[in-house]
């Protein structure tokens, strides 16, 4: 049997510097998450550029980095746009999660690393998503989340399996800021504490169906095409208001 991988090492994480180019990325994410970008906007360099007070360059390069991410896509006359979202692309996204990090919760229990000091960084993600479900920042919990559920892949160990998640990080940090447009971010808080205590209990077939149910199963019954008509109608409205406003100015 394996035996349990020494903690040492562990706590030391390698700083990893933050440059331009990722705070574009950063941001942007977290406005698609947020609902200001909207699945299928066009994403305009010059004007990505006025609105978050940076030089083109750094837009043009984060562009890029989200297309070969998969979270925009370039069409000819058209421009780059953010990837439209569908209720399928959504499943098809959560069954690819929850297949990976299944494998990979099992593996750390396998190794041993499902305990403290191991699954501090599961824990203070937790503490992330309660401070921001009180704040209702869709943004903060999506980021919070994304970093739960980084932790649990990086708990197995597989390098290929965490590389296989991080490709599909960014559009399921955007899909999660829609998903709690429908859903009580106290409940998605509670969801990852039970998933937590299964996989501290080292119960490999309630670790598989309590991911299947919080990945997959909960957004399955999650609208995200009536979501976006929604925010889609409401930001509609909100331009027209302040064109009126606009148009009675003295």
């Amino acid at each position: 049997m394996p035996q349990p991988v020494p903690p040492a090492d562990e706590a030391w994480q390698p700083l990893v510097p933050q440059t331009l180019v990722d705070r574009v990325i950063e941001q942007i994410v977290s406005l698609a998450a947020n609902g200001a970008i909207l699945p299928g906007d066009r994403l305009v360099e010059h004007e990505l550029a006025r609105r978050l007070g940076v030089s083109r360059v750094p837009i043009r390069e984060a562009l890029r980095v989200l297309e070969s991410r998969g979270v925009a896509i370039k069409e000819p006359y058209r421009g780059m746009r953010l990837v439209p979202v569908s209720n399928a692309w959504v499943m098809a996204l959560t069954e690819a999660r929850a297949a990976l990090e299944t494998a990979a919760a099992h593996r750390a229990v396998t190794l041993g690393r499902h305990r403290r000091p191991q699954t501090r960084p599961l824990e203070e993600a937790i503490a992330e998503m309660d401070e921001a479900a009180r704040r209702h920042d869709a943004s903060a919990l999506a980021s919070a989340d994304t970093a739960f559920h980084r932790a649990l892949c990086q708990l197995g160990g597989n390098p290929v399996i965490l590389d296989l998640w991080e490709t599909l990080a960014l559009r399921t940090t955007i899909a999660f800021g829609l998903a709690t447009e429908g859903r009580a971010m106290e409940a998605i808080v509670a969801e990852h504490r039970e998933l937590l205590d299964c996989l501290v209990a080292g119960d490999r077939p309630r670790i598989a169906e309590a991911l299947a149910h919080h990945i997959t199963h909960m957004n399955s019954r999650i609208d995200f095409e009536a979501i976006i008509a929604a925010r889609r109608r409401q930001r509609r409205g909100a331009d027209n208001n302040h064109a009126r406003a606009e148009g009675e100015t003295p």
